[in-house]
């Protein structure tokens, strides 16, 4: 049978504060007690390490998958640590839908680094990797401890297999981005709501929750919904007393939303030097924008997220998918009693409602990402733990009179339930490992530039992206003093521009609010974002034999690499080719062997540092 969530508080009895203790049933507390000498519990420490563990491996390896990332995230962070970098229209003035306290917390961060010895520009950029790993971990740590409490250690335990193991961890956990910032407030904030140890914690689970929206990403506020409906729920059930007091934490929820909003706008304000609401910016240019919108990018049908969960999740999204109607059938053939099992029912079905509820409100949504998933990666992994969990409740039924369960041997069980976690693990490892072989190169490639490199790079040099621009990591991976420009490609869309770098007014940080050209909102081409080819000092270009071989290459977009008159190669590394690899070999890595049927391995091309010679 599925897990008993600890049971909500008694609407008839009320609780005189907030900082009493909830009712608790006394077979509740019965089974908390069993629960803690319980096998599968673990130390929260232990967690904490194993969390942080699989997170250092994400912020070694990652590669960066979302060129919004670069540009949008570390570029203007790269222009507080360093006074420049590469500028999109979202950070214009004219527009101001970015939030700059969100970027000046992650500069403070990389720029401990550079108190430190040994200190680079490459070395910031792990080092504030480092801090997101550490912070992610936490947060997971603290979600997972609610899980052991409200549920139980076998839950948790699963919760941590379904995301350590899984390539969506791997992607999301050290992303500088505001969805995986809200999904670590998330975290936070639904172990505020799950855990009643010490009484309710309507407020903080609030203030977390509208911390990711209003410094991350505002749709993510939705999350909490669930948590809320639960408090106002039971707060209707009950006597004048509590219900009073659920209006309090509630308002309280809501005041210090304001007051963050309050604070971000003043420190936007700050960097704008015009007062602007960031997060209803967001929601205006998103939900309301007469221009196209997010659609402009691209739309997606709506099996987008279904297909790309069951490659991050394999067998943990099919489980999550799964959870809630597993609940109800396990809840139609239980013969509790009919108050308690509402209770804890109910309580059960709050935990699972964020995850289907953030599913369908972005497989309704035309634009699609990857990365607008991942505020929801903790729930979709606590759905399937409750899943898995009540499918070994299940199995575990050793009584053949009882059921047809019953009758199956215990090893065959074990061995069934062991290879179907084995084969999600091997799975994960499979896809995380591939996407570390096949696109490692743009962060390792710059490598020869860095100070004192073999490429002989200094200050005031260029290095040139074409057809490879969204590839291009960050600034931090060049030499102080090197710029990133941009040669023409067969891509006509809106490239980023570059922050000023005049020092006028304070003198602090004048590129937040000087006027800037060259800038829409609709994703037109500006071509006064191009340089010639010759001011190019190095070139960053990727070379696809097979593709040169067998079609013509679109004339902005030539092989540099073949032109040994003009340009010679510094470092070259593989990099897959994605239109000539098949779909298995993408998804996952498939090893070179000659019993692995060609037309499943995988193609290489390279990614070339260039430098043109004199």
């Amino acid at each position: 049978m599925a897990p008993k969530a600890t049971p909500k508080a008694d609407p008839k009895a009320a609780a005189p504060n907030e900082e009493k203790k909830a009712f608790v049933h006394p077979s509740a507390k019965h089974a908390r007690k069993k629960a803690i000498k319980n096998t599968f519990a673990i130390e929260p420490i232990s967690a904490f390490y194993i969390f942080l563990g699989a997170n250092l491996i994400a912020a070694l390896f990652a590669p960066i998958q979302d060129c919004d990332e670069t540009f949008n995230y570390w570029e203007p962070t790269h222009y507080l640590s360093h006074g420049y970098g590469l500028q999109t229209w979202e950070y214009s003035p004219d527009y101001a839908i970015r939030s700059w306290l969100y970027i000046a917390i992650h500069a403070l961060g990389a720029n401990i680094r550079r108190l430190l010895p040994h200190s680079t520009k490459v070395a910031e950029f792990y080092f504030l990797r480092y801090l997101l790993a550490f912070a992610c971990a936490l947060s997971q740590t603290l979600m997972w401890r609610a899980v052991c409490l409200a549920l139980n250690p076998r839950v948790g335990l699963i919760f941590i297999m379904a995301l350590i193991f899984s390539p969506g961890n791997f992607h999301s956990s050290t992303a500088y981005l505001p969805s995986s910032f809200a999904m670590y407030m998330a975290m936070v904030g639904a172990a505020c709501f799950m855990n009643w140890r010490g009484g309710l914690k309507t407020s903080q689970g609030m203030f977390w929750f509208a911390l990711g929206g209003v410094l991350g990403w505002p749709f993510a506020i939705a999350l909490c919904a669930p948590f809320v409906f639960e408090e106002v729920f039971f707060a209707m059930l009950s006597d004048k007393e509590r219900f009073f007091e659920s209006c309090i934490r509630l308002v309280r929820g809501v005041v210090s939303t304001l007051v963050l909003v309050a604070a971000d706008t003043a420190i936007n304000a700050f960097f704008y030097r015009k007062v602007e609401i960031v997060s209803w910016n967001i929601i205006k240019y998103n939900i309301f924008s007469n221009t196209g919108g997010p659609d402009l990018y691209g739309t997606e049908p709506w099996t987008f997220y279904f297909r790309n969960l069951l490659l991050n999740f394999n067998i943990w999204f099919i489980l999550a998918l799964l959870s809630l109607p597993l609940f109800m059938l396990q809840k139609l053939f239980s013969r509790r009693n009919a108050g308690e099992s509402f209770q804890s029912g109910l309580r059960t079905v709050v935990f699972l409602s964020p995850f289907y509820t953030w599913l369908a409100i972005f497989t309704l949504q035309p634009h699609k990402e990857e990365r607008f998933m991942y505020p929801a990666y903790p729930f979709l992994a606590l759905n399937a733990a409750l899943a898995l969990h009540t499918l070994l409740t299940l199995f575990g039924n050793a009584n053949p009179k009882a059921s047809l369960v019953g009758r199956i041997p215990a090893k065959l069980k074990l061995a069934v339930v062991a290879l179907g976690l084995g084969a999600s693990v091997a799975t994960g490892a499979a896809r995380i490992w591939g996407l570390h072989a096949g696109y490692h190169a743009p962060l390792s490639v710059y490598g020869a530039l860095a100070e004192g490199g073999a490429a002989g790079a200094g200050p005031g040099d260029t290095v040139c992206l074409g057809k490879d621009w969204y590839r291009f990591p960050t600034s931090f991976f060049l030499p102080r003093g090197m710029r990133a420009k941009f040669v023409r490609s067969e891509f006509r869309g809106l490239l980023p521009g570059e922050f000023s770098e005049a020092r006028t007014g304070f003198g602090f940080w004048s590129g937040t609010w000087l006027p800037t050209t060259g800038f829409n909102a609709h994703n037109e081409e500006d071509v006064g974002k191009y340089v010639d080819l010759r001011s190019c000092v190095f070139l960053v270009d990727s070379h696809f034999p097979e593709r040169s071989a067998e079609e013509a290459l679109p004339p902005n977009e030539p092989d540099y690499s073949k032109d040994v008159d003009r340009w010679e190669e510094v470092q070259c590394l593989p990099f897959l080719d994605t239109e000539r690899t098949h779909f298995l070999a993408r998804a996952l890595w498939v090893p070179d062997w000659e019993v692995v049927p060609e037309r499943f391995r995988r193609k290489w091309g390279k990614h070339c540092l260039l430098k043109q010679k004199k």
